[in-house]
Parts: structure tokens; sequence; C-alpha cells
């Protein structure tokens, strides 16, 4: 059992330094967000090409480390034209070089709406993921690389619900979902955490190409703080038996933690999971 990390936690550095760095600390695999974790290369959008992602994944091959998963956090339901165009067209950049990474999956949240509360703006924004994702499922399927998909809090995809709902409009086998229970928590959830959990497994279980780890504690006034993975009150042992059970040895990054929590958030989560496939293979 195994865990990655977010390689910009480790600090925004030169490719080879930063591959040394996750390779240091003992990471097998990390989640790349190439602009938030790489300081000595432009990755403005038309730069890349299949020499540079082979140089930068051939950094951490080297040192042991694979690059599970890119990051390419862009916002798929902008209203601007020009903002759209360019963020559909990143990622489709990001589509396209991902073998050459090493990297079988691109990841993004969907974006977070102008007014949520605005039902004529929000299916406005609707409109356009749907038209991103028409035009990012025929490249992923081009290049055979999936689209990882996260829901988040305050995001146009939200919850599990939401999450499977997408789905559903794109079943594609190259659209999957990037699991963080976390993300699926506010206050009211968070009160009946097993459930939810439970019920993302259900509708998104056989979709999941990756999870993210951080954790939950709950404050005085009822709000919900992040921390690091084993450091809250989230439902750990649930998570990891569905995961196993759905998912065995899949991919886990953490997330919400520092270099000096890493090593411990780290030791959670592949022992939390050893201990979850050893159960569950005993059944």
């Amino acid at each position: 059992m195994s865990a990655g990390i977010l390689a910009h936690l480790l600090g925004r550095q030169p490719y080879k330094e930063l591959a040394g760095k996750a390779a240091a600390a003992g990471f097998p695999y990390v989640q790349l967000a190439l602009s938030k974790a790489i300081s000595d290369v432009d990755f403005s959008l038309g730069r890349l090409s299949p020499g540079l992602a082979q140089e930068v994944g051939g950094a951490f091959a080297e040192r042991g480390v694979r690059i599970a998963v890119l990051g390419c956090y862009a916002s798929l339901i902008e209203l601007d034209d020009e903002a759209f165009r360019h963020n559909v067209d990143r990622f489709k950049e990001h589509l396209r070089h991902a073998r050459h990474f090493g990297a079988p999956i691109v990841a993004t949240e969907v974006g977070v709406p102008a007014n949520p509360s605005d039902a004529a703006l929000r299916a406005k924004h609707a409109e356009r993921l749907n038209r991103a994702l028409g035009e990012l499922v025929e490249e992923a399927e081009r290049w055979g690389v999936a689209i990882g998909l996260e829901a988040a809090q305050r995001h146009l995809i939200d919850s599990a619900e939401t999450l499977a709902e997408t789905i559903e409009r794109f079943p594609s086998s190259c659209v999957g979902v990037v699991l963080d229970p976390c993300n699926l928590m506010n206050a009211p959830k968070f009160e009946d955490q097993n459930r939810t959990i439970e019920e993302a497994f259900r509708l998104l279980g056989p979709r999941v190409v990756s999870a993210h780890s951080k954790d939950l504690r709950r404050q005085p006034d009822g709000s919900l703080a992040e921390t690091a993975s084993g450091l809250g009150e989230l439902n750990y042992p649930l998570f990891w038996r569905l995961l196993e059970q759905h998912k065995p040895h899949g991919f886990v990054t953490l997330e919400a933690v520092t270099e000096e929590q890493m090593p411990e958030a780290a030791r959670f989560v592949r022992e939390g999971r050893a201990a979850a496939r050893e159960g569950t293979a005993s059944r």
C-alpha cells in the first residue's frame, strides 16, 4: 500500500530538484500541477512538446517516482469566451502530452459558479461544462488518457450526486473520478459522514481513478477545518475499506499537509490501507 503527494506541497522548484525531493521523502508517485510545482520551465499554453514532457517525466522516473496524475486545475465553466477557450485548450494540451510524462490521468475540479443562487446563471455554467467535456472526452479517447473529475464544495460539481449525473452524460470509459471524501463534506453531511462516504462509492466506485487524502476537524462554531490525514475526525477505516474493495492498490495522494507532517500522514495512509486490504482479503 502506498501514498503519493501533491508535488507543489514540496515547494515550487526546478523539476530535477523536485523529483529528487519527492524521492528523498519516500513518495513513489506524485500528482503534478506543472506551473504550481516547477519553477524553471514555462508551461504556458502552446509550449508543451513530447520532448519537454519526456524530459520532465524522465527526471522523476530516474529517481523512482512516477507521475500518477497531471493536475490541470482550469475552470471549465467560464462564461467569458476567451477564458473558456484558453482553459479547454490547455486541458487538451495536457491530455495530448500526458503519456510522455508517464501520467495516465489528467485531473481537475470544474470551477466555481459566479453566483450559485442564480439558477439561470448556473444553467449557463452547466452548458459551458457540457461543451467543454464534449471536447475533452473526444481528446481523451484519441490519446488513451483518463480525465479525472473531482467534486469540491462551492464548485458546480460539489457532491457525489452531481458528479454521477455529469458522468452519466459522458459515459466514456475515459471519464473517471478523483475521489476526495473531505471535498464531499459540509457541516450537515459531516454529521452523517458514513452515509456520505458509502453513497459516494455506491454512485462512483467503479469510476474512481485516484483518491485524495486529507482530514477534517469540527470547529467550535460548527464549521470544518482541513488538516493532515490522521489528525481529524473523518472515518478513514470506512473509506479505506471501500476504496480497497472497489479499487485495490489505487493512487492515493496527500493533500493539506505540511512537509513536517508528511511522514506521519503517509504512514497513516499506508497502514490504514494495508489493514483494510487485509480485512477485505480475509472476507
